[in-house]
């Protein structure tokens, strides 16, 4: 991944699931990723790039695919989102959290489509001077991007699927059971 420049539209403008914060060169924001993507996550690309030489401590979330959900085996998910709303979301996670915690850089990427178990579905990365600002920021970014991010999954098992959050699974009456999508995004899957 690197510190390359994130690919570009035929007008010059990042796509909707991807763009950096782009402001001046001095802002400490310039160099925050926020992304949206189909490929697998390149954990140790995004670790470089947060990472700075006045940094001592890179704090990771590496939210993936668990193998059971409501004591059932999951087979995979599906991540679905509205793009352009959920970057925006994205952005607005990293400005709150240069405003409350003393941190230099943040990655915040989610996987959409379909998801196999143990792949990355959310990673999250923080770097600064010291530990307990990159821990701190690190779990709030996680717990304000499944309140508020909309992003939804939905989990699929051997006898049907649901839609993650504040859904039970189908109660088993001989036939398959649908459920449809719930009122609030879930972003993660490792809970």
């Amino acid at each position: 991944m690197g510190h390359s420049a994130p690919l570009r539209r035929r007008g010059g403008l990042p796509s909707s699931g991807e763009r950096r914060v782009e402001q001046t060169m001095t802002d400490p924001l310039s160099q925050d990723l926020y992304r949206l993507t189909h490929d697998p996550v390149d954990i140790a690309g995004i670790t470089q790039h947060v990472r700075g030489s006045a940094d001592g401590a890179i704090v990771i979330f590496d939210g993936f695919v668990r193998n059971h959900s409501h004591n059932r085996e999951t087979l995979y998910l599906d991540y679905e989102a509205y793009e352009p709303m959920a970057v925006t979301k994205m952005e607005q996670i990293g400005i709150e959290l240069h405003a409350k915690f003393p941190i230099h850089r943040v990655a915040i990427v989610h996987r959409l489509g379909r998801l196999q178990i143990g792949e990355t579905s959310v990673l999250i990365a923080v770097s600064s001077q010291h530990r307990p600002a990159a821990f701190d920021a690190c779990r709030y970014a996680i717990d304000i991007l499944k309140r508020t991010v909309p992003i939804w999954k939905k989990e699929y098992f051997v006898d049907g699927a649901v839609w993650a959050d504040g859904e039970l699974p189908p109660v088993r009456s001989g036939r398959q059971e649908t459920a449809k999508p719930p009122a609030t995004p879930d972003a993660d899957s490792a809970s």
